[in-house]
Parts: structure tokens; sequence; C-alpha cells
């Protein structure tokens, strides 16, 4: 399997790595507030981590639904982001003519599930020459991403990695097929564990996406144990006035303890 390094943050070692932040920006306040204490958390459970956010939601459920500060803005705050913490940065694209402009700013440029298979998309992403994280899709089986992988690869992508986020089972539900990782691996990137979007309940709230966030915890160590590379989750300080994707973000006071119960179990494995 590949290594894909980010600054300090190596996918496809011996190490777990992590993707955390808020679904969306929110301010540049929230995002420098969210930004420094995810490090400082990250920094005692041993774990390194790039700092996730976006800058525009397009997916949402409702058209009144918050969507994010828009790209200009947005890139400013993850910029200065940046400077401030010193962490990478990781945000998805919509659009191809948004790849070159997030490239200036971000460390991992990432494509939503629901456009995994958008050619376009992945070939504007993957001449930035920047890392490129794909969402497996929920309605894609895990042996389908082969096809994205070359899109990337004949795209000039080196660095790829692939991230699980539960696969559609019948109506405003998802489902976490652990034998995806495996599968995913064999395709020869390292696979990321989306723990908080498998925990969602598609549309399920009707004009919002409910969810099960009693289940990340599950779900994430199940994943770990499955021998994932890395886990993504997002994370925010006051769950219940998230702006987005409020049902299945963890909480910013449980994330530690999260972390070293994953780390124990990485380490188990070696």
């Amino acid at each position: 399997m590949k290594k894909v390094s980010i600054k300090n943050v190596v996918f496809g070692s011996s190490d777990l790595g992590l993707i955390a932040g808020p679904c969306v920006i929110e301010s540049l306040d929230h995002a420098l507030k969210m930004a420094n204490a995810i490090k400082e958390i990250a920094d005692k459970s041993g774990i390194n981590v790039i700092y996730k956010s976006s800058f525009d939601k397009a997916n949402r459920s409702s058209i009144s639904s918050f969507r994010g500060l828009g790209i200009d803005e947005g890139l400013s705050i993850l910029q200065k982001v940046k400077v401030d913490t010193g962490l990478p940065v990781l945000t998805d694209i919509h659009e191809p003519s948004q790849a070159l402009p997030v490239a200036e700013v971000a460390d991992v440029i990432q494509i939503p599930a629901f456009l995994c298979r958008q050619t376009d998309l992945l070939i504007a992403a993957a001449k930035t020459e920047k890392v490129v994280n794909v969402k497996k899709g929920q309605f894609l089986a895990p042996w389908d991403m082969k096809n994205v992988i070359t899109k990337l690869e004949e795209s000039s992508c080196v660095d790829i990695l692939l991230t699980d986020r539960g696969t559609q089972f019948g109506y405003n539900n998802l489902v976490a097929d652990m034998r995806s990782i495996p599968l995913m691996q064999e395709l020869g990137y390292p696979i990321i564990f989306d723990a908080t979007h498998s925990a969602q309940l598609p549309g399920g709230g009707g004009k919002i996406t409910s969810g099960m966030r009693d289940m990340i915890p599950t779900l994430a160590k199940a994943a770990v144990a499955a021998g994932c590379n890395g886990i993504f989750m997002e994370v925010h300080d006051n769950i219940e006035k998230a702006m987005s994707d409020a049902a299945t973000q963890w909480p910013l006071n449980d994330l530690l303890s999260l972390l070293l119960d994953l780390k124990s179990i990485k380490e188990s494995l070696h």
C-alpha cells in the first residue's frame, strides 16, 4: 500500500491518522477556536491531525439550510487556521472551477461522496497535484472505486485517499460494512473511515438529515480494528447549535477519550 503524507500526518503507516473539524465553516473565531482545541487534544492523544471544514455544503437536504460562507471567505479563514495552528487543512470542492483556488490553500482536496464519479471534478482535482481524498458514494460497492482511482491516476494524481462513509441500506439508513476497508485497501491506497457521516440517517429528519450519534464510537472502534488507516470525524464544541450535521457531529469535550481508545486499538494490532 502506498503511504500518503500530509506534513506530519501519514496514512498507510502503523500510525493512525486523523481528519477532524466542524462540518462547515461558521466564522473565523469559531474556526480558530476549534482548530486550536482539536490540535491540543490530538497532541495529548499522540495522533496527528488534519483540520477539516467546508466553505460550502452544496448537498444540504433543504434549500433553506445554511450552506457556508462561500469560497472566498472560507479559504481566507482556512489560510488563517493554517498560519495560526500549523495544521494542514482539508476542504471539499463541488465544481471543477473550484479546484485551483482551493489548491492554493488546502493541503488535501476532498471529493464529496455524491460526486465521486464526476469525471471532470476528479480530473480538475488531480491536476492540482494535491492529495485527493475521495469519499466512496453510498451507492457504490467498494470495488467500484477502482474506476475512480483510474480516473485520478490517468490524470497524474499520485497521492490518493479513499474514505468509506457507509452504504445506503433501504430508505433513510446507512450500514457500515467493515469489509469495505480491506477490500478498498487492495486498490493500493490508504483507507479512511468516516465515523460521523456513517452514523447518519440521510433525510431522516424531513428537511434535515438525522443520525445516531451514540453509534459513532462503536463504528470508529470497529473500523480501526478492521485495519483502517485513518479516521474522519466532524467535531463541534456545541453540537446542539451546529449549523450543519448537528445530529452526528462528535462533541469536542468527548474527543480525547475516544481518540485514546482508538489509538489503543490501533496499537494492539501491531
